[in-house]
């Protein structure tokens, strides 16, 4: 202390103005040492639009001429932050001001906890929002509430993403499946898919490095592929209850390369408690990802009954069934259809569901009751899992 004067450093200055933008600005009365500078009072502002939203949801009452004042308060005369704030301009300056991970979370909680009435609405707000998946999940979700003129907006945003997923799985995707590897032939397509490690080893060895103890790839061999004869029919089973938002993303995309491919006769259906066919749309995944409900209840035995009748070929068809393996319904029926595929000779593959990290959410239980009935269990991402379909399809 001198005099009556308290000393603050500068990093308590900067906690208390830290302190002050968490709490928002009924904290001014305790808060009173926090000096916003022109920076501090447009995070202030983004942050009040969202959570205003969480203050009238405990009760409390905010008017827009409460905000004006406030805003005059600690504004400069000149200044242009007072200026009324609506979706997409929030959401222009929330991206400019906070980092990625930062304003995707706040995006999220405006849409998912306090639904914005302007992402609703607005097609130039579902145009200002960032294109990847976490905006397609909440999309999904709230499908439902979407007002009509702005289904094209939604579509675009849902093209966009997809369209980089299948820029990144496709090549891999699609040399995977194409057919089996000719190792008496060379392939001038170089992909880690056709690479061939024994023969690439056998014609380097004469560049090893006594001295450096490595190989020197000079000449790198790749196999080229075989067409296969006979067509395969896959049947995708997708789960579409609540917690299977992400793996229905991936599962339009992986059957809409399936569905181009002259190989492969593919079926796709969605199921909750009831089952929806989209194999006419199954080539367009954003169609897909319209259709789709998200939610309600989980059915599988209906599920793989359904998927049994649509079997003609026994021994060239694989059921993919993609789900978190959390059944509603009876078990006995599902083991019973499960069993009874495998004694006709049908390959299953069950696809768990995996959240946001890639980690697997299913019911360990249930799938190794699957597994021990024939169904082959695997967590798995798009481009895993189409290597595992070619090694089951040779």
């Amino acid at each position: 202390m001198i005099g009556n004067k308290k000393i603050i450093d500068k990093k308590n200055v900067a906690h208390v103005k830290r302190w002050r933008l968490i709490l928002g600005k009924y904290a001014d009365g305790h808060l009173n040492q926090a000096t916003f500078n022109q920076h501090d009072h447009n995070l202030e502002q983004t942050l009040n639009y969202l959570y205003q939203h969480e203050y009238r949801k405990r009760g409390l009452k905010i008017g827009d001429e409460d905000s004006r004042d406030s805003v005059r308060k600690k504004i400069s005369p000149g200044g242009n932050e007072n200026s009324v704030f609506n979706t997409v301009n929030w959401l222009n300056k929330t991206r400019k001001l906070f980092p990625k991970s930062t304003f995707e979370r706040m995006q999220q909680q405006a849409i998912a906890r306090y639904q914005l009435q302007g992402i609703l609405n607005d097609p130039n707000v579902i145009k200002a929002l960032e294109p990847n998946l976490n905006s397609v999940r909440l999309l999904m979700n709230l499908r439902g509430q979407l007002k009509s003129e702005v289904y094209l907006a939604v579509k675009e945003l849902i093209q966009s993403v997809v369209d980089e997923i299948l820029q990144k799985i496709k090549s891999d995707f699609v040399n995977a499946l194409i057919g089996k590897r000719n190792r008496f032939r060379h392939s001038n397509i170089r992909c880690n898919q056709n690479f061939d490690w024994r023969a690439t080893i056998k014609a380097n060895l004469k560049h090893f490095d006594q001295q450096k103890q490595q190989m020197i790839i000079e000449n790198a061999i790749f196999n080229s592929r075989a067409n296969k004869q006979l067509p395969w029919d896959i049947i995708l089973c997708v789960d579409q209850s609540a917690s299977m938002d992400s793996s229905i993303i991936y599962s339009a995309v992986c059957a809409s390369i399936m569905a181009k491919l002259p190989s492969v006769n593919l079926h796709l259906f969605v199921f909750d408690t009831q089952i929806v066919d989209l194999s006419h749309l199954a080539h367009d995944p954003v169609e897909v990802l319209m259709t789709v409900q998200l939610g309600g209840g989980t059915d599988i035995a209906k599920a793989l009954n359904y998927a049994e009748q649509k079997i003609k070929n026994p021994q060239r068809t694989i059921v993919v069934l993609i789900s978190d393996f959390c059944e509603g319904g009876a078990l006995i029926h599902l083991y019973a259809t499960v069993s009874r595929m495998n004694s006709n000779r049908v390959k299953m593959l069950g696809l768990a569901a995996l959240d946001d990290n890639a980690d697997p959410v299913y019911d360990l239980q249930i799938s190794q009751q699957l597994a021990n009935r024939g169904m082959q269990i695997a967590a798995l991402t798009p481009e895993h899992f189409a290597a595992w379909l070619a090694e089951v399809m040779q």
